[in-house]
């Protein structure tokens, strides 16, 4: 779903920065292979290891996929979740202390404004945008003192691994591989992340999924 958003500063940039071609299929909407399935399971994992052991937390999913799979999985611990794509699952809007906004991320921050969370999540999402910058900035102003951005990509080790399994095995969905934009190591995530205004005291970063992904978690300080 395609939204224009007409002005300056912030809002201008959204508009330029929901040009995109991957406005008519959110990841997910098709049935997913094998693979994606363990890598999901796999994102879940970290991201579960890392969340604060509470049951409580209000958490914003930018580019949650389809059916919001994964922010689903966090409802014992939720007391609201909010989820973003293009396009969602209808019968989600019938889930209790769940919100979900179609549209793209761009668009969609702006209108977050006025909310805070305790956590964001950025799964396999920072590979798709075209300024992955003005988006973490965004973010970043929507976490709540001590919120957590937790943030997965893909490296470059596992460019050619995921290209081949897309385009060559088919075990992954080709429309995803031509959509990726950049991919990351440490090098590259790390100084976004700094420029983003997080402090390098409060960043980690470590490698997973067989040193195919990067898996970043990003706390904003104290009041």
């Amino acid at each position: 779903m395609l939204y224009s958003v007409i002005g300056n500063g912030a809002a201008g940039r959204a508009g330029e920065q929901a040009l995109n071609n991957r406005t008519h299929e959110s990841y997910g909407q098709k049935k997913l292979t094998f693979v994606d399935r363990f890598g999901n399971w796999l994102s879940q994992r970290a991201i579960k290891r890392r969340l604060p052991d509470r049951s409580d937390l209000e958490v914003l999913e930018l580019g949650c996929g389809f059916r919001a799979t994964q922010l689903l999985s966090l409802g014992p611990r939720l007391k609201h979740g909010v989820g973003v794509d293009f396009q969602l699952a209808p019968e989600l809007a019938a889930l209790d202390k769940f919100t979900f906004h179609e549209g793209t991320i761009e668009e969609t921050l702006l209108k977050l404004a006025s909310q805070t969370f305790d956590a964001v999540l950025l799964i396999s999402v920072l590979e798709h945008l075209r300024d992955p910058l003005f988006v973490i900035e965004a973010v970043r102003g929507l976490l709540r003192p001590s919120g957590l951005l937790l943030i997965n990509v893909p490296t470059w080790r596992g460019k050619g691994f995921l290209e081949f399994s897309a385009f060559r095995l088919h075990l992954s969905p080709k429309i995803e591989m031509d959509d990726h934009k950049m991919y990351y190591d440490k090098r590259d995530l790390w100084p976004l992340l700094v420029r983003a205004g997080f402090k390098p005291s409060l960043i980690k970063l470590r490698y997973h999924k067989f040193g195919l992904n990067l898996f970043a978690v990003a706390r904003r300080e104290d009041g």
